[in-house]
């Protein structure tokens, strides 16, 4: 009895500690960032992010969810599954329209901005043995494009509409993670990959260090064919081993976006986190050198968080 007792007394002191207000439900505070896969650039920014968070904001857990990235991530928010997450322009547009073909059951009218980030580069990289230095050089060949419906296969999608190619003229089409498609080229069981994330991927880097490999371009005027939000950008010679030409492709800008249960103070101390703590990120990748507060608003595809822009109008960047 006395036990039972003490679990009443154990619930009335949790009871009246919430009762006594925010300050209490501080203690209470978690924060589940949602990334994509560990070899991508979302996943060491998440951690990263992670650890701002759990230092810089009292009495908060953090976690960070690694996923399929972009739709997943979307989709887990408005079910209220996460606090930030890591996804594409493109698929936070589509979230917002309810695109059933993105793999959005309907409008997701919970989403909230936070901040467009970094540039993701659409990098379509094959073995050198394979003889594929084109887009047409693709057809008959094998390609991963990136888990089913993510945001890297809603950027297949695109550039080969653009390009006049379906998923029919190749000879097989794969739909996994990064690693796991770098290690079939290694394998000699698949001949390239599509993946859409910050340059320096960790991935690609893998795979040009183990065999030689071509990076292929995606023409400006196929660039130009898809539109907003896709530009057109070069990948700089040598971000990979092997790579002695600068190549033409496409990006897509990248947004940290929220949700709308979340409190305003802690998507406030989210965004303030975020920018003032970009030397973390920059050291967990570097994609994280493009993040700049002027551009945090740039295409930003869904109403702001509040307590997002809270931050903004306090540093003159909105009225």
């Amino acid at each position: 009895m006395l036990h039972f007792g003490r679990k009443f007394i154990v619930a009335g002191t949790a009871a009246l500690s919430l009762a006594l207000g925010a300050g209490s439900l501080k203690a209470q505070e978690f924060i589940n960032v949602l990334t994509g896969g560990t070899s991508g650039v979302y996943y060491p920014l998440g951690v990263a992010l992670s650890e701002i968070y759990s230092q810089g904001i009292k009495g908060a857990r953090t976690q960070v969810q690694a996923t399929k990235a972009s739709v997943e991530n979307l989709n887990l928010l408005e079910q209220g599954k996460g606090e930030i997450a890591f996804a594409l322009g493109d698929s936070v547009k589509f979230a917002a329209e309810g695109n059933k073909e993105a793999g959005f059951p309907g409008k997701l009218e919970k989403l909230r901005g936070i901040a467009a980030i970094y540039p993701n580069y659409i990098q379509i990289v094959a073995s050198k043995e394979s003889g594929i230095k084109t887009l047409a050089d693709l057809k008959g060949k094998s390609l991963s494009v990136g888990a089913p419906a993510s945001g890297t296969e809603l950027n297949a999608r695109a550039i080969f509409a653009a390009a006049g190619l379906k998923y029919e003229d190749l000879g097989r089409v794969e739909y996994l993670p990064f690693a796991e498609s770098v290690e079939l080229i290694k394998n000699r069981q698949l001949d390239a990959t599509l993946q859409s994330a910050g340059l320096g991927v960790a991935s690609i880097r893998d795979l040009a260090t183990s065999l030689p490999i071509n990076v292929v371009a995606v023409p400006a005027e196929d660039v130009a064919k898809i539109g907003s939000p896709y530009i057109s950008v070069v990948i700089p010679k040598g971000t990979y081993d092997g790579q002695e030409e600068d190549v033409q492709t496409a990006a897509v800008g990248n947004f940290l976006v929220s949700q709308s249960d979340v409190p305003d103070e802690t998507a406030y101390q989210m965004t303030k986190l975020l920018f003032d703590n970009l030397d973390k990120l920059t050291a967990s990748h570097a994609a994280a050198k493009a993040i700049d507060p002027a551009k945090a608003l740039d295409g930003m595809p869904i109403p702001l968080h509040p307590g997002a822009e809270k931050y903004y109008k306090e540093k003159g960047l909105i009225k």
